[in-house]
């Protein structure tokens, strides 16, 4: 997203919106947000915007253009009433709206302007590449509604795709919606050798067996006063992967495994690896652990 910086005269300003919009609009559409700091409907719109552009990325961009700062574009385009909303495609502005719209009428809004301006020939692989880029770096951020919208887009676009299945259930995990996570992960085929794959069947498979206590506190308590009783301790372990505590659960795991790693068939070590396969084992986080439990395998 730009934003016009405060041009020192109208010369500096047309100039930068003739490269941020005219000459950019040329490989993408361009929408230009005019807005003003005292206008209210503007700060409701502005942030709808932008994750909106985000999730359509790179085909969409957006170019906030503050009208007490840059009257001359603002006259130029006789904006009478803000926020005004401009779409720009090939230098010129084709569609456009006033007021302040709901998140589903802009994407029903942008939807159509990429409906009728498709990516051009050897553009599409370029394109694919950075949203996907774009989407994993909003994972990896925690910002999980963004990348469930970004990746929701490409595994639907991409069927064939288990890598971004994968990272659309991730993504919708993180936002604790187990039941669909689990659908975006059943069009993957049983058999698929995917490493992203793996790693999301593994957190599902956590999300759908942590079970909430209502008593964590007075449970800890009972393990601390019966430390060899396992199934306590196993259900402790699960009670603070529900809540999000998963170095907690794993010390929970390492402790039983430590104390008797044969109980209930090695039930706390394959909940672990688990653990670990959904956190990614490349993951400095899983790494440590993994380091942890070989100390106490081969001690």
């Amino acid at each position: 997203m730009a934003s016009l910086s405060t041009p020192a005269a109208d010369k500096a300003s047309i100039a930068a919106f003739k490269r941020d919009v005219i000459d950019a609009s040329a490989d993408a559409i361009i929408l230009v947000d005019f807005w003003a700091e005292w206008c209210g409907p503007c700060k409701t719109l502005t942030p709808l915007l932008e994750k909106v552009v985000a999730a359509r990325a790179p085909r969409v961009r957006l170019v906030k253009i503050d009208v007490d700062k840059h009257q001359a574009i603002a006259a130029q385009f006789r904006i009478q009433s803000i926020p005004t909303v401009y779409a720009f495609v090939k230098g010129q502005p084709v569609d456009g709206f006033a007021g302040a719209l709901g998140e589903r009428e802009l994407a029903e809004f942008v939807d159509r302007l990429l409906a009728a301006v498709p990516a051009g020939p050897g553009d599409a692989e370029a394109e694919i590449a950075e949203l996907v880029e774009a989407a994993t770096a909003a994972l990896a951020e925690g910002a999980f509604a963004e990348a469930a919208e970004m990746f929701g887009a490409l595994a639907a676009e991409l069927p064939d795709r288990a890598d971004l299945a994968a990272a659309h259930a991730r993504a919708l995990l993180g936002l604790g919606d187990v039941d669909a996570a689990a659908a975006a992960l059943a069009s993957v085929p049983a058999g698929s050798k995917d490493a992203g794959v793996a790693q999301a069947r593994a957190a599902l498979a956590l999300a759908q067996a942590a079970v909430p206590v209502d008593d964590l506190a007075g449970l800890a308590a009972q393990v601390e006063a019966a430390p060899d009783d396992h199934a306590a301790r196993f259900e402790l372990a699960g009670g603070l992967l529900a809540r999000g505590d998963r170095d907690g659960a794993a010390a929970a795991l390492l402790d039983i495994i430590r104390r008797d790693g044969t109980w209930n068939d090695g039930a706390a070590k394959a909940r672990l690896l688990q653990l670990l396969e959904a956190a990614g084992f490349a993951d400095p986080w899983a790494a440590a652990v993994r380091r942890k439990l070989s100390t106490i395998l081969f001690a």
